[in-house]
C-alpha cells in the first residue's frame, strides 16, 4: 500500500528503506502502486515536453535525434533528466502528494463497511484499567429518588426526567422552527461540491450567514451540522484543521456550517429566548437540523453534528438535547464539569453561568468570583454532563479527546456505555485521544471515518 512508502530524493521508497542515498535503478518498482505508475509516466511526459520546448526555441543539441520516451528508458535515465534537479524534486513531491490523495486505500470515502469498522473498533473500548469504572458519578439508570430503572419503558420515563431537570435548570427553548428560511446569496464550484453562501433563519426572524456545501450528484446525501466560532474555518477558509464541513463535503456529505449567533461567542445574540446561552446554541442547531432535513437532496434520517472546542460543547448539547441527530462527534470541548481545567469553562456566562442580576468576571470560580446562573444550581444539586451523554442512547457518539478530554473521561463515558448495554446495544460510545487541544490530521480522520460508518453504512438508531 502507498501509505507504507516514504518520499525520497528519487521518488517513492518502501518504508523500510531509510538510507538517504539515491536508490539503485529499479528500486521504485519495490513499491508497486498507482503512484509508481504516475511517477514513471510523468517523467516520460516531462521529457517529451522538454524535447519539444527545445525544438521550438532552437536550444536542442540533438534536434535530429529525438529521445527514447519508453518507460524502460525513463526509469534508466531519470537521474539525467533535462530538468533542473530542484524542478525534478518538486515534481516528485507534488506527484507523491497526489498519490496520497488519490491512490486506492486513501481517505476519500471509498472504504467498505468492514474496512471502516476495522479502523474504528479500537476506539469503542476504554483502557483495561478504566473498564467498568463508574467513579463517583450518579447512575443515569436510577431515578432521582433512587429507584432503579428496570425496563426499557422505564428508561423512557427516566430519560424524560433527565431532560426535564436540565430544561428546568437551563430554561426552556422557544418553539423549534419546522421550516427555517434559507436565502441563497451566491455560490461557488469547489472541487466535487458546490458551496452556497446563505442567510439562514436560526431562530424566529433571526438570521445568520452560513455556508451550505452540497456534493455533486442528486443524493439523497447524509449531512452534518458544523458549528464553530465562525463558519469560514469549517469550510477550509480559516483556521487550519477545523475544516470539518469542507472535508466531509468532499466525501459526499452535505454540510451546513454556522457561527456564533451575532458573530461573538462571548456575547451571543439570543433574541427573546430565556434559556442559558449554551442551551440556545443547541436550539439553533436543532433549527439547522430542520433546515437540512427539508432539503430534497438530504437524507433526513442521516444527519449528524460535529464541532471542536466551543463547537464541541455546542455539538454535545445539541445532539444530547435534540434526539433527531443520528450521531455526533465532540472534539475536546470538555465532556464533564472540571474546575481544575480552566478551558472546561461551563461556568462562564456565555455558556451556563448567565445570571441577569449578577455580572461575574471570566475565570475559574473562586470565593472572590463565585459560580452563577444555571451552572451554580447544577453543582449544588449534583448534576454533571454524564446525564446528558445518557440521552444519546442508543445513538452513537465519538469524543475526539485532546488536552481537555483525556482517557480518564472514560469513567464518565462508562455510564453511557451502561445505558446502551441496558437497552441491548454495544459499540455506541467511542473516544480517541491526542496530546494537545488542537485537532490533528489523524484525529480529524477518525472523525470522518466515524461519520462514514454511521451515516453511510449503518441503519440509524432511535430510542
Amino acid at each position: 500500500m502507498l501509505r507504507e512508502c516514504v518520499p525520497s530524493r528519487a521518488g517513492i521508497l518502501p518504508a523500510s528503506e531509510s538510507a538517504p542515498k539515491f536508490p539503485k535503478r529499479g528500486k521504485l518498482e519495490a513499491c508497486p502502486t498507482l503512484g509508481n505508475w504516475l511517477v514513471i509516466h510523468s517523467f516520460r511526459a516531462c521529457r517529451k515536453i522538454n524535447f519539444w520546448v527545445e525544438q521550438a526555441t532552437g536550444l536542442s543539441r540533438r534536434a535530429s535525434n529525438p529521445p527514447d520516451f519508453s518507460a524502460a528508458s525513463c526509469r534508466q535515465k531519470r537521474a539525467g533528466s533535462p530538468f533542473h534537479p530542484f524542478i525534478r524534486h518538486a515534481l516528485l513531491f507534488a506527484l507523491f502528494a497526489l498519490c496520497l490523495v488519490g491512490s486506492p486505500g486513501s481517505t476519500r470515502g471509498d472504504l467498505s463497511k468492514d474496512e471502516l469498522w476495522k479502523r474504528l473498533a479500537p476506539f469503542f473500548s476504554p483502557p483495561a484499567s478504566l473498564a467498568n469504572d463508574l467513579g463517583s458519578y450518579s447512575s443515569p439508570l436510577k431515578f432521582y429518588d433512587g429507584r432503579p430503572v428496570r425496563t426499557n419503558e422505564e428508561w423512557l420515563d427516566r430519560r424524560q426526567e433527565i431532560l426535564g431537570k436540565w430544561t428546568e435548570l437551563m430554561g426552556a427553548w422557544p418553539p423549534v422552527l419546522e421550516r427555517p428560511r434559507i436565502e441563497y446569496l451566491d455560490q461557488e464550484k469547489r472541487e466535487n461540491f458546490v458551496q452556497h453562501r446563505v442567510r439562514l433563519e436560526i431562530a424566529a426572524n433571526q438570521f445568520e450567514e452560513a455556508y451550505l456545501l452540497v456534493p455533486d450528484g442528486n443524493g439523497p446525501f447524509p449531512a452534518v451540522v458544523v458549528p464553530y466560532y465562525e463558519p469560514k474555518s469549517s469550510i477550509g477558509k480559516g483556521q487550519e484543521l477545523r475544516d470539518f464541513g469542507y472535508q466531509l463535503a468532499k466525501r459526499g456529505f452535505v454540510s451546513l456550517n454556522i457561527g456564533s449567533p451575532g458573530g461573538t461567542a462571548r456575547e451571543p445574540v439570543t433574541g427573546e429566548a430565556v434559556c442559558q446561552p449554551l442551551s440556545f446554541l443547541a436550539y439553533v442547531a436543532a433549527n439547522c437540523w430542520n433546515a437540512l432535513a427539508n432539503l430534497p437532496n438530504v437524507d433526513r434520517q442521516r444527519i449528524g453534528i460535529v464541532g471542536h472546542s466551543y463547537g464541541g460543547k455546542w455539538a454535545m448539547f445539541a445532539s444530547c438535547l435534540y434526539e433527531k441527530f443520528a450521531c455526533a462527534a465532540w472534539s475536546d470541548g470538555g465532556i464533564v464539569f472540571d474546575e481544575a481545567r480552566p478551558n472546561v469553562n461551563y461556568w462562564e456566562p456565555w455558556y451556563l453561568g448567565q445570571d441577569r442580576n449578577v455580572k461575574r468576571k471570566p475565570g475559574v470560580p473562586s470565593p472572590d468570583n463565585p459560580r452563577t446562573g444555571a451552572y451554580k444550581r447544577m453543582i449544588e444539586t449534583g448534576r454533571d454532563l454524564h446525564e446528558l451523554h445518557a440521552l444519546m442512547a442508543p445513538r452513537p457518539f465519538l469524543v475526539s479527546g485532546g488536552s481537555e478530554d483525556r482517557p480518564q473521561r472514560w469513567i464518565a463515558l462508562n455510564h453511557a456505555v451502561a445505558v446502551n448495554q441496558f437497552l441491548g446495544h454495544t459499540n455506541r460510545v467511542a473516544m480517541t485521544n491526542r496530546e494537545g487541544h488542537t485537532p490533528t490530521p489523524e484525529s480529524n480522520e477518525q472523525i470522518y471515518l466515524f461519520f462514514e460508518y454511521f451515516l453511510k453504512h449503518v441503519e440509524p438508531n432511535r430510542r
